[in-house]
């Protein structure tokens, strides 16, 4: 009899919870969550709707939009019908150049709006709806750090006409327009189980980020992240607006990147020869990506973090390019394994680099920043290595700590004369911060006018603050927030997706902005997009709105952005259980 009463009680509770989801029926609660309505009686007392995503849509200032936008945003508490068929578009009339790329961010639309819909939109509705696209500056299709992304987004609807108005400087803050349009829409089942559509029957929203530099650094050098992958990265961060990739495409572990001009670096550099970005995949990803708005800015990390691809120099007569390659113990000779330090004492290190810059230059953007490293360059290598200590002793240099910085020094001005030769213009440099950086030094070595710092300190340093001071301009990637491969090696820590949003930058004009960088020694394809998402949503919006740290009001409407993403096929980490997600608040 116990166990019958037993199992029969079990019944009672499975059914319960069931009857939460087949009901359909859920309700704002103190205008921010969304609840299932647990009592049948109330529902005349409440406004309720037909699923949890439809409440969040209409709960709340900023609905489910991520990230919120930064000066208005006013959402009618009503929803309409959108007939997924019977959507139209009106352009302005533009160049071949413009209308492609009109065409294709309206193709993006339409495909992130088919994924919300679960790729089905089959549920008939009479409603159109007309997208007016209106750009001011037309002949411009260049994505910088200086490009205007502001965007004004207005809807409204009459009789079955929903009309959305998107005016904008430019096509990217179009592009983010209908980002957020798409953001606006929500799936709905109708009685005979057909998916459609619904969105709020109007709407104004005037929106421009908060920073310009808003980046993900992606490591494909310690592991060999595949294109199709570094694809779905790129997908991720334009949902959330996000606008630089960084490319840390090279390291001491591997080169993988093909340089037509040297093809000794990919072709002894990779880890296989089916290991190479080829440069018809490097041109691709950054078309991708621009159809994104997100700029591609790579990295040639130099003099340290320069190892397999590289040994090739003295057998063809070029001499040492790198010292302590793999040198054993590590421990002497770097931060990790395995080694390698680029050669400042062979001049003919310096021609090799100018037409490694040449394919680098024929990749990017044009004025695009370019990354030059310059991160944990280890003394004991080069004081390890005769050649180089001869080299210092011949030219002036003290063996000490200010005679090797003087060296990299060196190393750093010829670099940039190499790259300078091959470019008709001076575009800004970026560096890692380091001993050559620290306030005391930075102004011996480099000047402020060329260079961009990009700090990875701890929150606790007063480096970036005096930095700031002497006029130098900043990319941040927090230390102790942003680093997503911290927790899955040493006595490092994770950082969960409130860490990352409460990691607040200083509100100085001379702060770009700032980046989360996801290093790859412990993380390959099958990991890194659940290493990176949804945390990324987290700083997505920190740097795009800089708001409060209200973590309350943020988790609704960031558990939703995690189901957006999961939508349009990213692979994404849960950060909290169901319960929770369905349950708002009830977990704080």
């Amino acid at each position: 009899m116990y166990k019958l009463i037993l199992f029969l009680q079990v019944i009672i509770l499975i059914g319960s919870s069931i009857s939460y989801q087949s009901d359909n029926v859920w309700y704002c609660r103190d205008d921010l969550y969304c609840l299932p309505l647990r009592n049948n009686n109330e529902q005349s007392t409440v406004q309720t709707f037909e699923n949890q995503n439809i409440c969040r849509l209409m709960c709340g200032k900023f609905g489910g939009l991520w990230p919120k936008p930064t000066l208005k945003c006013n959402l009618e508490k009503s929803t309409v019908g959108v007939n997924a068929e019977l959507i139209r578009f009106e352009y302005p009339q533009s160049d071949d150049v413009m209308r492609e790329y009109l065409n294709e961010v309206s193709f993006l639309f339409l495909k992130n709006i088919n994924d919300e819909c679960g790729n089905i939109c089959n549920s008939p509705s009479d409603t159109e709806m007309f997208i007016h696209l209106s750009i001011n500056e037309l002949s411009s299709f260049k994505l910088t750090h200086d490009t205007d992304e502001s965007y004004q987004l207005n809807i409204s609807t009459s009789d079955n006409k929903i009309n959305a108005h998107i005016s904008s400087n430019t096509v990217f803050g179009t592009r983010h327009g209908l980002e957020t349009l798409a953001q606006l829409m929500v799936k709905i089942v109708d009685d005979k189980q057909r998916n459609g559509l619904v969105t709020v029957s109007s709407a104004e929203i005037s929106d421009k980020p908060y920073y310009k530099h808003r980046g993900l650094l992606l490591d494909t050098a310690r592991h060999f992240i595949p294109i199709e992958t570094i694809l779905k990265v790129l997908d991720g961060m334009s949902v959330n607006k996000m606008n630089v990739f960084h490319w840390h495409i090279t390291d001491s572990q591997s080169f993988p990147m093909e340089i037509t001009r040297v093809p000794q670096m990919h072709l002894n550099g990779a880890f296989s020869s089916d290991k190479v970005y080829s440069q018809r995949q490097i041109n691709d990803i950054v078309k991708y990506a621009k159809y994104r708005g997100i700029r591609v800015i790579f990295e040639l990390d130099a003099p340290a973090h320069a190892g397999h691809g590289w040994e090739w120099g003295k057998k063809e007569g070029l001499g040492n390019l790198a010292v302590c390659v793999d040198n054993q113990p590590w421990r002497k000779s770097c931060i990790q394994p395995n080694c390698g330090q680029l050669n400042p004492a062979n001049d003919n290190l310096y021609s090799v680099l100018r037409d490694i810059y040449q394919d680098i230059r024929d990749y990017k953007e044009k004025g695009e920043f370019f990354h030059m490293g310059g991160d944990e360059v280890f003394m004991n290598c080069w004081n390890n290595t005769k050649e180089i200590t001869d080299y210092m002793q011949s030219n002036g240099y003290a063996l000490t700590t200010e005679g090797f910085l003087d060296l990299w020094s060196e190393f750093q001005r010829k670099a940039l004369d190499a790259f300078d030769s091959i470019s008709d213009e001076k575009i800004p440099m970026v560096l890692w911060s380091s001993e050559l950086t620290l306030p005391n030094n930075i102004d011996k070595y480099l000047p402020k006018n060329r260079y961009i710092i990009q700090t990875w300190l701890p929150d606790t340093s007063d480096v970036p603050e005096k930095l700031l001071k002497k006029g130098y301009r900043l990319i941040m990637s927090t230390k102790n927030a942003w680093y997503f491969d911290h927790g899955f090696w040493g006595i490092t820590q994770y950082y969960s997706w409130k860490k990352v949003y409460a990691n607040t930058l200083p509100r100085h004009p001379l702060v770009l902005g700032g980046e989360v960088c996801m290093w790859s020694e412990y993380c390959d394809e099958h990991s890194v997009e659940f290493k990176i998402f949804p945390r990324l949503n987290a700083a997505a919006e920190r740097l795009w709105t800089n708001p409060a740290t209200d973590l309350k009001s943020a988790e609704p409407r960031f558990n939703r952005q995690r189901e957006r993403i999961i939508a349009r096929g990213i692979k994404t980490d849960a950060t909290i259980p169901e319960y929770c997600a369905l349950f708002e608040g009830e977990c704080n």
